[in-house]
């Protein structure tokens, strides 16, 4: 079963993530951040997996370590749903265009976790939300999860569509990844024997 359950807390916050990789994108995120959550619900939708996460965080302070610490559990979830990755296609990439915007990932579910970020956006607010948030969340789910992600904006001028294609375009190429390949059925995608 690829499903995982993680629980993580500090004393900033509470956190509880459920992944099914084998999902059809279902989602019920709540973390506070309304923002937020609609990207959480983008990632679940387009990779086709099954996501929920619970958030009580110190938004009294800011929305930071509620942002980062979904990313960490989700990132964790992801790892332990993979498994020994057997028959899994491990590599996905993705452009994808949201009217102004265009935004590229390609990923590796390589366990050795890298972050390639180059994006920008034109404001440092998205009504209420920190636009840096945006890279800290996948800098988290890179290094939890495992995953060399590289994300690219080709272009862009609304920082809605630039955050959103961003999300859109992880999930799909991760979309891919996970998937199994059926021609490598029990087999670990990798010539070192592990990942």
């Amino acid at each position: 079963m690829r499903q995982a359950e993680i629980h993580r807390s500090t004393s900033e916050t509470e956190i509880a993530v459920t992944v099914n990789l084998d999902g059809t994108g279902a989602y019920d995120n709540h973390t506070g951040v309304g923002f937020f959550d609609h990207m959480l619900d983008q990632l679940a939708r387009h990779s086709l997996i099954d996501i929920t996460v619970k958030a009580d965080g110190d938004l009294h302070i800011d929305d930071h370590h509620t942002v980062e610490d979904c990313g960490i559990a989700l990132g964790q979830a992801l790892t332990r749903a993979l498994g020994d990755k057997k028959g899994i296609r491990r590599y996905g990439h993705f452009n994808l265009a949201m009217d102004d915007a265009q935004v590229a990932c390609a990923l590796d579910l390589s366990g050795r976790p890298f972050l390639v970020w180059n994006v920008t956006f034109p404001t440092q607010k998205i009504g209420s939300f920190d636009t840096e948030l945006v890279r800290e969340f996948f800098q988290a789910l890179a290094t939890h999860g495992g995953i060399t992600l590289h994300v690219d904006m080709v272009h862009g001028i609304n920082s809605h569509h630039i955050a959103e294609a961003a999300f859109k375009s992880v999930a799909r190429a991760l979309r891919q990844a996970a998937e199994p390949d059926p021609r490598m059925a029990g087999v670990l995608p990798s010539t070192k024997g592990a990942l």
